[in-house]
């Protein structure tokens, strides 16, 4: 908001780190809303503290303000991300800091929402309270990455998981994978399900494992946070193969499975509880623009594709992949067994798919690969 960068202080820094943590909280439960953190504090002491636990609730100031109670008069609130500043379920944000004499804000990063987008801010400056911004705004773009693609670019962040061996393959020719990783690398994939608004995958894979796809085993069945929030699951089945008897379907959670043609096809499945729409089609298959569209309007902020090499190789062709999360385990499955992406022939070594390596972690005997698309100079350096 200020035209010089502001200088933060020690306590900044601290404050505003604290809010992180406190949005971080959230990282389960507020899809489709951002995760915001906000902490309310008089010089070094901290009044009050909340965060955004769920959409539809208390918006994270909103929680803070209540805890500082009368404490939050003259006081400096760090938030995460711009307040809200238009009517949606709650009040605007920046009109209860306004009303509880709040003197400074300082927020991380401006809100990509048209519906804010800079206008949190200025309503603030309108009402006489300091503002300003910037601090620790990578980290919550971090946190929000996914509505952050949502509302920047029409489309939800996609996350590709993939458990392959140390020669890339994912399962035997005939189709069985079960299992390639360990069990600490299966319940990571738990909490990345947990954190994600929607799981994809195609009827290839529903038919070859016949996939939950639900969270499980995380704090006694319910999620980490303590939720029962489930994501949505989401099959794109252009000629409606799915089995009604399919385990996907026996579960609790919300099924939407994207088809072609006729939608009268998959009336088996509606009876079984499945939501069902047709999409347009792309040889034969469901555009995958049209279900990113689709999905965005469904305000679904991250999506984490677990698919096979078809699927995840169009989506890959397509430039639709912003992260790959590789699980890969130490053994060999041989020549014949299934890749990662089917692709077709590459015409030069300079027009391969490249990926930056982010980040390398231990999952018990197997390893976490965290990847993010190169730009074209990466490609070629």
């Amino acid at each position: 908001m200020n035209a010089i960068a502001p200088v933060w202080s020690a306590a900044d820094h601290r404050h505003m780190a604290r809010a992180m943590q406190l949005a971080a909280r959230g990282l389960n439960s507020t899809p489709p809303n951002p995760r915001v953190g906000c902490v309310i504090a008089s010089g070094e002491t901290v009044v009050g503290e909340g965060w955004h636990r769920q959409a539809g609730g208390p918006h994270a100031e909103v929680y803070a303000l209540q805890a500082a109670g009368d404490k939050a008069r003259d006081a400096t609130a760090y938030v995460t991300l711009e307040p809200c500043c238009h009517q949606g379920r709650t009040p605007p944000c920046s009109e209860a800091l306004r009303k509880a004499g709040i003197r400074r804000v300082v927020y991380a990063a401006q809100d990509p929402n048209p519906q804010v987008n800079g206008g949190g801010g200025q309503a603030l400056l309108a009402a006489g309270i300091e503002v300003s911004s910037g601090l620790l705004a990578a980290e919550s773009e971090r946190l929000n990455a996914g509505f952050f693609m949502r509302m920047r670019r029409g489309r939800p962040l996609v996350r590709c998981k993939i458990a392959a061996s140390l020669d890339g393959r994912t399962a035997l020719a005939d189709g069985r994978s079960q299992w390639i990783s360990g069990e600490p690398a299966r319940l990571d994939v738990q909490r990345l399900r947990a954190q994600s608004s929607a799981v994809l995958t195609g009827i290839g894979t529903v038919l070859a494992d016949d996939p939950r796809l639900n969270v499980r085993g995380l704090a006694d069945g319910a999620l980490a946070d303590g939720t029962s929030r489930q994501p949505l699951r989401v099959i794109l089945d252009s000629g409606f193969r799915t089995p009604p008897d399919a385990l996907l379907l026996s579960v609790p959670g919300e099924v939407l499975i994207f088809g072609a043609g006729r939608v009268e096809k998959g009336a088996a499945l509606e009876a079984r509880g499945a939501r069902v729409e047709t999409l347009a089609c792309t040889d034969g298959r469901v555009s995958l623009a049209a279900v990113m569209q689709r999905l965005a309007e469904l305000q679904i902020n991250e999506l984490l594709v677990e698919a096979g090499p078809v699927l995840n190789g169009a989506l890959l062709a397509a430039q639709l992949v912003d992260e790959l999360i590789i699980y890969q385990a130490a053994h060999v499955l041989g020549s014949t067994a299934r890749g990662m992406f089917e692709l077709p022939p590459l015409p030069a070594m300079d027009e391969r798919p490249g990926f930056e390596l982010l980040e390398v972690r231990h999952m018990g005997a197997d390893l976490r690969l965290t990847c993010r698309p190169a730009t074209a100079r990466e490609r070629t350096d």
